[in-house]
């Protein structure tokens, strides 16, 4: 059960184009979310890839030098995609994903275990969920960006919204670097929420990052959105991964060769705000996945709920999922997040849909729960 929810809960975290323009952008847009008539317009535009099978795991799981002469950091051309996890933008602009920031699945689970040395399930279990979400499963892409510029589209397309955009599933409220999607900009560097971060760093562990940093800085976000945010919502599946945030740095920021647990700040600010490693950075000794979850979540456990309409007006929501109901977390993902956004695919669409939901459960990795068949069998 505890895998099942450190699984669920790690915020993505990844021969390529060279750049965007090389991929026509309604191929790389998400179609979540598309009514009926936007997808009848758009699929048949689309050049069909299959999903492929995920890669197998590496061979050397060892603490390497990441930032080699093979991974140069190049900073992100003007069509190139980047977005809110700083993970994935750094993957990119090191070229352990392909530059434009459109990646395929399998691209994404390469990078994340290379780049990070993020274990196997975790690494796939994560992507599917984000590609489920966020990715194009007719054309097997998707941008880790956030929303597209539309205009000069010859012909229109619909307004559709491509990269790490469904806002409240790994986008979401209270964000350690990013501001709410109420509030305009989610996916830029914040510097006032970086400051922020730097204060409870010096306040709490001495001017490093570490597990108790990331247990009372992630309250004090939630805090501050409750305060300020009339629309903040903080239900599964982003209740999950906001906590899992708060350990990301800690678990893959910091250099391989360090054993202390503490991120320096200035390492920090290489990832947060410049897309970059730290020069000659190490990645994890080992393969990582949710370490330090449960001791950040004991500092100040918060039921998930959201504020109805008002500021300070927060309300916890029973029907969401929480750290005690891993199934029901599944659960609502597929029946709730997923079929939400896909109602009532057809055709090749469901096809690929169905195929990524396969691969979403057999990485599970949770015998306790049922597989979920939302649009029936």
């Amino acid at each position: 059960m505890k895998l099942l929810v450190n699984l669920i809960s790690l915020a993505l975290i990844i021969a390529p184009f060279t750049q965007t323009g090389a991929i026509p952008s309604m191929h790389y847009r998400s179609l979540a979310g598309l009514s009926k008539r936007e997808l009848e317009l758009l699929l048949p535009r689309l050049e069909v890839a299959p999903p492929e099978n995920p890669p197998p795991a590496q061979n050397d799981t060892s603490a390497k030098l990441v930032d080699d002469a093979d991974h140069p950091w190049q900073a992100p051309g003007p069509e190139d995609m980047r977005g809110p996890c700083p993970g994935l933008n750094t993957l990119a602009s090191h070229g352990y994903l392909p530059r434009s920031g459109i990646a395929t699945p399998a691209q994404i689970i390469n990078a994340a275990m290379h780049g990070f040395n993020m274990e196997e399930q975790t690494a796939k279990f994560v992507t599917y969920a984000a590609f489920l979400v966020d990715g194009n499963p007719i054309t097997n892409l998707m941008s880790i960006g956030g929303k597209s510029d539309l205009t000069g589209e010859d012909p229109p397309e619909p307004a559709i919204i491509g990269g790490l955009n469904t806002h409240a599933v790994f986008e979401g409220d209270a964000s350690m670097t990013r501001a709410d999607a109420a509030f305009g900009d989610n996916h830029s560097f914040n510097q006032t929420l970086w400051d922020e971060l730097v204060d409870f760093s010096n306040r709490f562990g001495a001017g490093k990052y570490n597990y108790t940093v990331a247990g009372e800085l992630r309250f004090q976000r939630i805090q501050d959105s409750i305060a300020t945010n009339p629309t903040f919502s903080f239900v599964s599946p982003r209740y999950f991964t906001a906590y899992a945030e708060s350990i990301f740095p800690v678990n893959f920021f910091i250099d391989g060769r360090q054993t202390d647990g503490q991120l320096d700040l200035d390492d920090a600010l290489s990832f947060f705000r410049d897309m970059r490693f730290p020069s000659g950075f190490f990645r994890a000794p080992k393969p990582m996945s949710g370490e330090g979850f449960a001791e950040v979540v004991s500092a100040h456990l918060v039921a998930p709920g959201a504020n109805n309409g008002t500021v300070n007006s927060y309300t916890p929501d029973p029907t969401s999922a929480n750290f005690s109901t891993p199934c029901l977390l599944y659960d609502n993902f597929v029946n709730q997040t997923v079929k939400g956004l896909y109602p009532s695919p057809t055709g090749v669409l469901r096809e690929a849909l169905e195929r990524n939901l396969g691969f979403f459960f057999e990485f599970l990795g949770d015998p306790n729960c049922t597989q979920v068949f939302p649009w029936g069998r």
